[in-house]
């Protein structure tokens, strides 16, 4: 009988690793670091001495993104501007069968619960995102971190409050939130600020994110009439060869930008009760070279 080789094991459980690492540390580049160190972990393992291996991978490739998250945190002390995630392409609708799960995927990678993850601990971020995104028993979770069962459910409870504080009471279907992101992209791009006050909340937010490389606010820009003078601003400013098209990142309609058909800005809009709460603008070009295949 054929038996899988350790490449074919390890392919099985690489996009369940890869989302751990990801929705852990908020950028492709790191996440991918981390499945490639787990793997040759995992290569140099005798495999006699792995009852289970998704179990251990699981717990591998958790350990290693807990350290490179203690890493890059003191990296992002002297980061330029406002920090944000870095956008994923995202079709849980093609991939993912059951609705519900759906849901839950698209939530647990959105970019304003990967924001609310910044405030946890390394690990109650890791907690958090076994529990609630993968569904992990306790136990189970309780073994990959070395923690006890109870406190591993105190861990749970304390992210899973804070990020319900920090989330919108009420959330929109996909549907809703891609006609509102259409009528913000024509009230934006044409400069209509009467427009962009119907849409905004009064107590919006907008945060961008270039990391310096590229022309972002520096500071978070609070209330809709601000943020809707500087989408006005922007709108008057011309971008060579521009292509803008509607896609899905993070489990949301957003907007892509191309100059030159090279990805120039994501767009992502967090829409509750009827209005636009915060908008999410990157421009990093470190954060956008995986939206080129949109």
């Amino acid at each position: 009988m054929a038996t899988d080789t350790p490449t074919d094991v390890f392919e099985k459980y690489r996009p369940l690793l890869a989302g751990v690492a990801y929705r852990m540390l908020g950028r492709v580049a790191d996440a991918e670091d981390v499945v490639q160190d787990a793997w040759l972990r995992w290569s140099a393992r005798r495999r006699d001495d792995v009852e289970e291996p998704r179990g251990y991978l699981i717990r591998v490739t958790t350990r290693l993104a807990i350290d490179r998250l203690r890493q890059i945190r003191a990296r992002r002390e002297s980061y330029i501007g406002p920090w944000l995630p870095e956008p994923i392409a995202t079709d849980f609708g093609s991939t993912t069968p059951d609705a519900a799960e759906r849901v839950v995927l698209a939530e647990s990678v959105s970019l304003a619960v990967l924001v609310l993850l910044e405030s946890l601990s390394p690990s109650e971020r890791a907690v958090f995102v076994l529990r609630e995104a993968f569904g992990f028993p306790y136990a189970e979770i309780a073994a990959i971190l070395d923690r006890s069962a109870p406190a591993v459910r105190q861990m749970a409870g304390r992210a899973r409050k804070h990020v319900e504080e920090g989330r919108p009471r009420y959330q929109v279907d996909p549907a809703q939130r891609r006609a509102m992101t259409e009528r913000f992209l024509v009230a934006a791009s044409g400069g209509d600020l009467d427009a962009l006050l119907s849409l905004l909340a009064p107590d919006a937010r907008l945060i961008g994110d270039s990391g310096g490389r590229a022309k972002a606010p520096l500071r978070i820009i609070e209330g809709a009439e601000k943020i809707g003078r500087f989408l006005q601003g922007v709108a008057e400013r011309s971008i060579p060869d521009m292509e803008i098209r509607i896609v899905e990142t993070n489990g949301s309609p957003a907007v892509l930008v191309l100059s030159a058909g090279v990805p120039d800005t994501v767009l992502q809009l967090e829409v509750a009760e009827g209005r636009i709460q915060r908008v999410y603008i990157l421009r990093n070009p470190d954060k956008l070279s995986g939206m080129t295949s949109l």
